[in-house]
């Protein structure tokens, strides 16, 4: 049996900045609105369909694993944008990354408060 992950929905205040902000952060188009969404496809072909949400949003975690040279890359458009970054989850270790299982890993939020991950190695994947 294969099963695979095709796309999820990603509450948003403004689904066109956020989006844009996603995109923007990690170097990636947004695709043209379908119905209510505005997708941006990540490259193992999962979407993240943001909608609008009236309201308070729960905020979720979104971990998007990278290369080396990636993680320099989005790295630096973090910085560059003044974003706050924690090297854990629960924003205790703010302006700094981790070497999780020997990779490199940070933390920033996104306009919506969605903890959002970039890491070099799966956690439990050694190093």
């Amino acid at each position: 049996m294969t099963v695979q992950l095709n796309h999820t929905i990603v509450a948003a205040h403004d689904k066109k900045a956020s989006a844009r902000f996603l995109a923007d952060i990690l170097g990636l188009e947004v695709s043209p609105q379908y119905g209510p969404f505005i997708p941006v496809e990540i490259p193992n072909g999962v979407t993240l369909d943001y909608l609008d949400s009236p309201g308070a949003i729960t905020t979720q975690h979104y971990a998007f694993l990278v290369s080396e040279d990636d993680f320099d890359t989005i790295f630096g458009r973090i910085r560059e944008a003044g974003l706050p970054f924690w090297a854990d989850p629960h924003h205790r270790r703010p302006g700094e990354i981790n070497h999780n299982d020997g990779g490199r890993g940070t933390y920033f939020e996104d306009p919506n408060g969605h903890n959002l991950e970039i890491l070099t190695r799966p956690y439990g994947s050694g190093g």
